[in-house]
């Protein structure tokens, strides 16, 4: 009898460890709410764009979140408790622990996330201004000329001026896990990539044609206040240059006295004479590069500009364009606009 009660006994006894083997290398998910995760305060952990769960769980290793155990040991917790597929960017708050508390506590946990806001025809003197604080003009060149923060498909075709590289980043709204340089160009840059750059036939994807595609994208962007209007305008740039006319587009008169360190607001007779290579009215051809950041819009424009025989517009106090083939035509549509 004491025999059967002693087996009995150990019987449940092993049971009983096995158990808490089990719950403890592998806790079932019934019952996790009820175990700590973590002690003490929370550590701040950054995950960047693009991390994949290792990456990620290096982060937290070298942060300090680690209370035992490797990166390894939590990347296999995170793609147990399928957190590898739906980690976001940002920055986490999380309580030192075992690579499972860690694991528990990013189930749940929800990363801090910053958005900034590039509106088409930003040029390169307000870009730094979009960051608070301000960027220096200095680290916003470092940032710009990072191959790295560009897409490896065209990163190496780009120019290597900070002016030519902004024209590579799409104006929009980007959602970023901080508001710094390198993750807002990041996101702007994979923006850019993803509308219009994978758009580009891979033939035609050279750093000559690129950087010309950019240049008159931001020229249109500057010329165009309606969406209908920018592939006609495409068209005329098109145009003036297979005649080798000169552009005469006023913005990059603006833009040559705004490197000067002038504003302008109007642009006068007097005003046309800088001796600039943006100056379209003295030079030839395209400017040597791209003068804002276009839009999507801007962008598609130039890449296929509509099919017509005008060289000239001029704009109307409502900002639309009135286009014509010929110079008489255009001197009539200047009168029509000034009412005379």
């Amino acid at each position: 009898m004491k025999k059967r009660l002693f087996l009995l006994f150990f019987a449940l006894a092993a049971a009983a460890l096995g158990f808490a083997y089990r719950t403890i290398y592998y806790p079932a998910e019934w019952w996790h709410e009820y175990l700590p995760a973590g002690e003490g305060e929370p550590i701040p952990v950054f995950v960047r764009q693009g991390m994949n769960a290792r990456r990620a769980a290096d982060e937290f290793e070298s942060a300090g979140v680690l209370a035992g155990g490797k990166a390894s040991d939590l990347a296999r917790w995170m793609t147990r408790f399928s957190i590898d597929r739906r980690l976001k960017p940002g920055m986490y708050s999380i309580r030192r622990g075992s690579p499972w508390e860690v694991a528990r506590q990013l189930e749940k946990a929800e990363p801090s996330v910053s958005s900034a806001t590039i509106v088409p025809g930003t040029d390169i003197f307000s870009f730094p201004g979009i960051f608070a604080p301000p960027l220096a003009p200095e680290a916003m060149e470092k940032i710009l000329a990072r191959n790295d923060l560009f897409p490896k498909e065209v990163a190496s075709l780009l120019p290597s001026e900070q002016e030519g590289r902004i024209a590579f980043l799409l104006p929009e709204t980007v959602q970023t896990s901080e508001n710094s340089g390198e993750e807002v160009v990041s996101s702007a840059a994979r923006l850019w990539w993803n509308r219009i750059g994978s758009r580009i036939p891979e033939e035609k994807r050279t750093a000559e044609y690129l950087l010309e595609m950019a240049i008159i994208s931001s020229l249109i962007e500057r010329e165009a206040l309606w969406d209908e209007e920018r592939a006609l305008i495409a068209g005329v740039i098109e145009n003036r240059r297979e005649k080798k006319m000169p552009l005469q587009i006023d913005a990059t008169v603006v833009y040559a006295w705004k490197k000067e360190g002038r504003n302008l607001t109007r642009v006068l007779y007097k005003d046309l004479e800088i001796d600039s290579p943006y100056n379209t009215y003295k030079i030839a051809g395209l400017p040597p590069a791209p003068i804002c950041m276009p839009s999507e819009e801007s962008w598609l424009a130039a890449l296929s500009p509509e099919k017509t025989k005008y060289l000239y517009y001029v704009a109307g106090q409502d900002g639309r364009h009135l286009f014509s083939e010929t110079l008489r035509g255009h001197q009539r549509n200047i009168r029509k606009v000034r009412g005379k």
